[in-house]
């Protein structure tokens, strides 16, 4: 009977630990899902980008730097661990904001009707990155926390499930934006 009692007391701890277990891969995956998520959205991004740039090119030919940075930091995106490729990311932002700001200083560029469109793309590509990455950084809060509490991390701590880190805005971006019109 004791053991009986003792392999019964065995079995449910070995099913506890199975349960946090596939718990914790279940959570692990969404975040590797996340990622994908953001990464389907940059490469739209990044395919979306060079119509643009070409469109502004042809109106706007001494604003190389702009354009340049844009090429380089577009390149960038596509390689290197998700911290990397999150880091050209914001760049990218960046250098799109400024381009945004060289197109206002040409009236017949902001009417042309295939730029307004390309703009149209890249702020609907843009508010989709954005929910991909609230998506993102909750799936990795949950993860977190599952690793982080009793009994998720004994569990976590033997199998050696390690921390995901957050997409985060850099400070810059972080900045009320300054509207003038003149």
């Amino acid at each position: 009977m004791i053991e009986l009692i003792v392999l019964l007391v065995i079995l449910v701890m070995v099913l506890w630990v199975v349960g946090i277990y596939n718990r914790l891969i279940t959570l692990r995956n969404r975040i590797d899902n996340a990622w994908s998520q953001i990464d389907v959205q940059l490469k739209r991004r990044f395919d979306l980008i060079p119509n643009l740039v070409e469109t502004v090119k042809g109106y706007a030919k001494h604003e190389k730097t702009v354009l340049t940075d844009i090429t380089k930091y577009r390149g960038m995106l596509m390689q290197g661990a998700p911290e990397e490729r999150a880091s050209a990311n914001n760049l990218l932002t960046q250098a799109l904001g400024k381009l945004f700001a060289v197109a206002e200083n040409y009236p017949q560029l902001r009417a042309n009707e295939n730029f307004l469109k390309l703009q149209d793309e890249l702020a609907g590509t843009e508010n989709k990155i954005s929910y991909v990455r609230t998506a993102y950084n909750d799936t990795v809060l949950e993860y977190s926390n599952a690793i982080q509490m009793f009994p998720g991390s004994l569990v976590a701590g033997i199998f050696g499930f390690k921390q995901k880190a957050y997409l985060e805005t850099p400070g810059q971006e972080r900045e009320n934006v300054k509207v003038k019109f003149e």
